[in-house]
């Protein structure tokens, strides 16, 4: 496993699209200012597949000083929660099993370019659910 980097990735835009590489970090730069203002409102953002963004607010909780063991009162505090989505979750799922199958379980298995089209019969039918399964539902 590897880190990519905003570099890294605005130069992987940029050969891809062929576009310039300033006008990728631009775009990229704007796009994740406005992430961040969204949320700092308190707004929830969706991107279809990909995942959803929300705020959380955590309460305010009693912990413990780890040097000194004395209780130390912590003050509430937002966070942002991400929601893997459904695209994203199969293609990780994907991965996990073809670097599972490739060199034994182990990591290092190849990541293709996510594709937004899908076909049309992976789409539930409108208006159903998939059935959920429970543990205890199992036995």
């Amino acid at each position: 496993m590897c880190t990519i980097t905003k570099k890294d990735l605005i130069d992987r835009v940029a050969t891809s699209t062929g576009k310039k590489r300033q006008d990728v970090k631009d775009f990229l730069q704007t796009f994740l200012e406005q992430v961040i203002e969204e949320l700092g409102h308190g707004n929830r953002l969706e991107f279809r597949d990909f995942g959803v963004f929300e705020v959380k607010k955590r309460a305010s909780r009693t912990a413990q000083n780890p040097k000194t063991l004395q209780p130390v009162n912590v003050s509430p505090k937002r966070t942002v929660k991400f929601k893997v989505g459904r695209l994203m979750k199969k293609r990780l799922d994907l991965v996990a099993v073809t670097a599972g199958a490739a060199d034994g379980g182990g990591e290092g298995g190849t990541i293709e370019p996510i594709g937004i089209s899908r076909p049309a019969g992976d789409r539930p039918a409108k208006g159903t659910r998939r059935p959920r399964f429970r543990a205890a539902d199992a036995s």
